[in-house]
């Protein structure tokens, strides 16, 4: 039985669910992630409309669509159905987190799915230092360090090793491309610091892909889970197929 009075907003690239929506009689908020307000979910159709979607925080839920092999997310193939079942009533939310960032104090941003410290030259090695509740953790040399959020994990920093996480179990942190042949990851709780420690060559911090600036050398970036947003998943979520 299709939910009587459900205002949906779509964002993103045409994958055929705005003619179901209509076609439902459901009142479609047809707008940008800035103007979603008003929505009760939110069809975030790839990486950039999801990422803007929650970034927006207007407290809609959001079902996420096409994002490669998240599990999370409905494959685009997988969309009509997703958006039925929606309607239909068979959807559940989860609660993802999304982290703010503070470099040496000041606010950076916040990022939904990764945080990265990268050099501005390719293939220079910087060294990274980890701590969590103020206790050391690790240092590593790499081309890069990466913070992921459960809904991060399955894209950049699975590709470098790093774990595959559910929500509620944390941050994974992992170097990519590291000087050393025996690297670790690291599942950490909650909020995290990572420090450049030095640096041959400038280091950039990047939020979501979105470069924020260079890094000072021996400054903390602090990386705190700071609120939730809902992600809708639907039985086309947990298929595959």
């Amino acid at each position: 039985m299709e939910q009587p009075g459900l205002d949906v907003a779509v964002v993103g690239p045409e994958v055929g669910v705005r003619s179901i929506l209509h076609e439902s009689g459901v009142h479609v908020v047809d707008a940008d992630a800035a103007d979603v307000a008003d929505a009760d979910v939110v069809v975030a159709v790839g990486e950039d409309a999801l990422v803007d979607v929650a970034r927006a925080d207007s407290g809609a839920a959001i079902l996420p669509v096409g994002l490669g092999e998240a599990y999370f997310a409905a494959p685009k193939q997988h969309a009509r159905q997703a958006v039925r079942e929606l309607l239909d009533g068979e959807h559940w939310t989860v609660e993802h987190p999304v982290v703010s960032v503070a470099v040496a104090g000041e606010d950076a941003g916040e990022a939904v799915l990764d945080v990265s410290l990268v050099t501005t030259e390719p293939a220079r090695i910087s060294e990274y230092a980890v701590a969590h509740d103020d206790e050391h953790v690790s240092a590593f040399r790499a081309d890069a360090a990466v913070v992921a959020t459960p809904a991060g994990s399955t894209g950049y920093t699975r590709a470098a090793g790093g774990s595959v996480l559910t929500p509620g179990t944390g941050l994974v942190v992992v170097p990519v491309a590291p000087f050393t042949t025996q690297t670790d990851s690291w599942v950490l709780a909650d909020d995290l610091t990572v420090t450049v420690e030095r640096e041959e060559e400038p280091v950039e911090l990047v939020l979501d892909g979105d470069s924020w600036g260079t890094v000072p050398v021996q400054e903390p970036i602090d990386v705190v889970i700071d609120r939730h947003v809902e992600f809708v998943r639907t039985p086309a979520t947990v298929s595959r197929d």
